[in-house]
């Protein structure tokens, strides 16, 4: 059986029996977006007013965070849509300048829908010192595979020269650790692209703290490819539900 479909499987066997309440009311994309904001906000990728994520429609346009508000702030409501070139249409915000390395992810990986940049705490330690952070537990797993590090910082990313290299530098990979800069995640989903930035900053601030205390013993690649296969594909079953219920409890203002 497939990874993919075990993971249907398994949704389909745990799923809320028929009577009970939703685990979400039904969302809209602006919806989705801002509370993928908020959550992610308050998993790390909370610097400041910096940060980009970008939603591709299926009309070709984009839903992205507007430039002037912190991700713990915004609602459904502020969240801009893009032309192709990333002009604002429709929204009453400005787009930061960096949307070019946006438009280059989406333009080079017609696989993905979710773009997401930003300098979370830990992520940036280790992409400032190039290197790779090791798998020590389970929830670092849940991702199957490596960052790439794109290890040359030659100014930010609203150059469009400089969004173009960091693009490519992702290449076909899920995730990348942009060298003394911070990270970039992408995703065929919000909820694939929820768990990927999760992992990542986890994993990153597990590693610190167990090489801190001298080492450990981090596990195998082949445990690491069997766990992250089975979660990548579709988002670890219920997690991005819970994570978007406890937002939403905090602040309901985050979906007007």
């Amino acid at each position: 059986m497939r990874h993919d479909d075990l993971n249907h499987e398994l949704l389909a066997r745990y799923a809320p029996r028929p009577g009970r309440r939703p685990l979400l009311p039904e969302l809209s994309e602006r919806q989705k977006l801002a509370l993928l904001c908020r959550v992610l906000s308050r998993e790390g990728y909370n610097d400041h007013i910096a940060g980009h994520i970008t939603l591709r429609l299926d009309d070709g346009s984009y839903l992205a965070n507007p430039w002037e508000l912190t991700w713990g702030e915004l609602t459904a409501s502020d969240i801009l849509r893009l032309d192709e070139r990333g002009g604002v249409i429709e929204g009453d915000w400005n787009i930061t300048p960096a949307i070019g390395l946006h438009l280059d992810v989406h333009r080079l990986r017609h696989d993905v829908r979710v773009v997401i940049h930003n300098h979370p705490e830990w992520s940036s330690v280790w992409s400032a010192t190039g290197r790779v952070p090791p798998v020590y537990d389970q929830t670092s797993a849940l991702v199957d595979t490596d960052p790439v590090v794109y290890d040359e910082y030659r100014g930010t990313v609203e150059q469009r020269d400089l969004g173009q290299a960091a693009a490519s530098a992702l290449g076909q990979h899920k995730w990348a650790l942009l060298a003394n800069h911070g990270a970039l995640v992408v995703g065929a989903s919000i909820r694939q692209a929820h768990l990927r930035a999760i992992t990542l900053e986890w994993r990153c601030r597990l590693a610190w703290r167990v090489q801190a205390l001298g080492g450990g013993h981090a596990l195998g690649p082949e445990v690491v490819q069997a766990t992250g296969a089975r979660t990548d594909q579709n988002g670890f079953p219920f997690l991005w539900e819970a994570m978007c219920r406890e937002e939403i409890r905090r602040d309901p203002t985050v979906l007007e």
